[in-house]
């Protein structure tokens, strides 16, 4: 009698909350009292789905009292994984007795004879938890914890994140099939990911966007974390793209098999507050939809087969807000992979133009979008420092009288790529939109407007790229080419017909040959009455060409 009375005075007293969420008010209460959708018929007791004090199953330990599986998994794999695991063990094997929908929820060693279920509700095929024998997209168990790369220390995660007896992690590492307070029988709140960091330790995390924002999402379809009840950025954590059950892609568990959608469903304006997603439906964009799966973290960064993905140029666990000057590269690329000016990876980059050598460097094919004198397609050439002319990308030009550079650009500015190529709504064309360059309603991913065909009649906006860095007025005064507004107006000859925007490089041209980014386009221009086709430098301001252009023949034309 004083038992009784003891045990009903720590119900009277327990915390409302430790009692409605235990395991008798929650999922796995599978009896007539279960508040859950699969509950028996007709047994009462609660515990007898698993386990049994006499008859359990041999050499399983806790005395297990369910069914086993006998199906053969399909388990997760990547190229990035340690320890490829193999068929599911120890409690992971008797989570899955029910787990896995293959038997009967009231397939139980004593009694003997099944527990009864409502029909279509005896096996567990249906919902989040139900897992099927697919595993390949689910968090991988049965494996050991991982000794190297980003994970914190065994002995630190363990703590609260135990392994089995014989070291593995398994189901019970992040559940407690008995304790439902953190919902999901999780063993800790995992707001902000607080479970998955236990253990995953990514470079960076703690200071990127995706660990700290405060974004919501404003309820505009699609909901961006449907398995969630978190609404900020920053609590949803590693949630944002991953999902540990069911996930839609295998390798790193992303929600959706397709790259692209991982990122753009709250980088569409509707989280994020720059719309991204729209940028990639301009007519010329970074073509992230062209390909599927075929982005890996261990592709070679120079010779990967040709694709681009949001994250080829962007890492989700290290990426911040923080604004550089050229050339070093902001936080939008923080932790990314590049290609040095020497051609030689480096991880991570530090410099905006070497993410933009990996594709368009050593690794560019194809043909040049102008047919010039001399034909290259390697940016990484283009822009080499030593150079007879190049934009300064890599450092500042090697012509030291530039009269129509507007301020506060001067001979000794050095540029980005995406002063050029970004997108034509955004900050460096005066609008709205996002920076970078993930979509352009102009050619070859352009800020602003440049026309490359013959025939162009000049105004401010047909060369609208060039006058954001030249002044028209300059230009057209002829202060550093007399002929400037002859060719420009007169003859309607757009700027691409004399000079290669990127730069020749120099193992191709030289300082006489090639300065001022002379390197002529072959469609318009040629050779002359006497088979030659060169410009000259002979000095400051002054040169002479070989060349027939527009039915002239220079042979050869003289400035001043």
């Amino acid at each position: 009698m004083k038992t009784v009375m003891s045990l009903l005075l720590v119900l009277v007293f327990l915390p409302a909350h430790a009692w409605a969420l235990s395991i008798v008010d929650s999922k796995h209460n599978l009896s007539t009292s279960g508040p859950g959708p699969y509950k028996s018929l007709t047994e009462n007791k609660v515990c007898i789905f698993c386990h049994t004090p006499h008859g359990a199953a041999k050499d399983v330990g806790v005395l297990w009292n369910h069914g086993a599986s006998t199906t053969t998994y399909i388990t997760y794999t990547s190229s990035t994984i340690q320890t490829a695991p193999g068929q599911p063990t120890g409690s992971s094997k008797l989570c899955l007795s029910c787990h896995d929908g293959t038997v009967a929820l009231g397939e139980v060693l004593t009694p003997p004879t099944p527990i009864s279920f409502p029909a279509g509700l005896d096996y567990l095929t249906s919902g989040a938890s139900a897992l099927g024998s697919d595993l390949s997209n689910d968090h991988p168990v049965s494996i050991p914890y991982p000794v190297a790369g980003e994970f914190a220390p065994e002995s630190q995660a363990t703590v609260d994140l135990p392994l089995d007896h014989n070291g593995l992690i398994q189901c019970t590492t992040c559940h407690d099939p008995h304790d439902n307070k953190n919902g999901q029988f999780l063993r800790m709140d995992n707001t902000a990911s607080a479970m998955c960091v236990t253990c995953h330790a990514p470079t960076g995390w703690a200071s990127t966007l995706h660990a700290t924002s405060s974004a919501t999402w404003d309820g505009v379809a699609p909901d961006p974390w449907p398995n969630s009840t978190e609404v900020t950025v920053a609590a949803n954590g590693c949630e944002n793209c991953h999902e540990p059950h069911n996930a839609g892609a295998g390798a790193r568990l992303l929600h959706s098999s397709v790259e692209e959608d991982n990122c753009t469903v709250c980088h569409d304006g509707h989280v994020a507050t720059k719309d991204v997603a729209s940028d990639f439906q301009k007519t010329y964009h970074h073509p992230i939809e062209q390909t599927v799966g075929v982005h890996d973290p261990t592709e070679d960064p120079i010779n990967a087969p040709r694709h681009v993905e949001c994250v080829d140029c962007h890492n989700p666990h290290q990426a911040t807000d923080t604004s550089a000057t050229a050339p070093s590269a902001s936080g939008a690329l923080k932790g990314v992979t590049g290609v040095s000016a020497a051609g030689l990876v480096v991880q991570p980059l530090t410099q905006q133009y070497e993410l933009c050598f990996r594709c368009h460097g050593d690794s560019a094919s194809g043909t040049a979008p102008t047919p010039r004198q001399i034909l290259q397609t390697n940016t990484r050439l283009e822009f080499d420092p030593s150079n007879p002319s190049s934009h300064p990308v890599e450092a500042p030009g090697a012509n030291l009288n530039v009269p129509s550079l507007i301020a506060p650009l001067t001979t000794s500015s050095i540029i980005y790529c995406t002063d050029c190529h970004a997108s034509d709504t955004g900050p460096g064309a005066g609008g709205t939109g996002p920076a970078g360059p993930h979509g352009s309603n102009w050619p070859y991913l352009l800020e602003r407007r440049y026309e490359t065909a013959d025939g162009t009649i000049e105004d401010s906006t047909t060369y609208a790229l060039c006058y954001k860095c030249h002044s028209r007025a300059s230009i057209l005064g002829d202060q550093s080419f007399p002929m400037h507004s002859t060719h420009v107006q007169g003859d309607n000859a757009p700027c691409n017909v004399c000079h290669d925007p990127h730069g020749i490089s120099a193992t191709q041209g030289n300082a006489t040959n090639n300065a001022h980014l002379i390197n002529f386009d072959t469609s318009v221009v040629s050779p002359n009455s006497s088979g030659l086709l060169r410009y000259e430098s002979t000095g400051t301001f002054s040169g002479q060409c070989y060349l027939s252009c527009h039915g002239h023949d220079h042979n050869p034309s003289v400035y001043p």
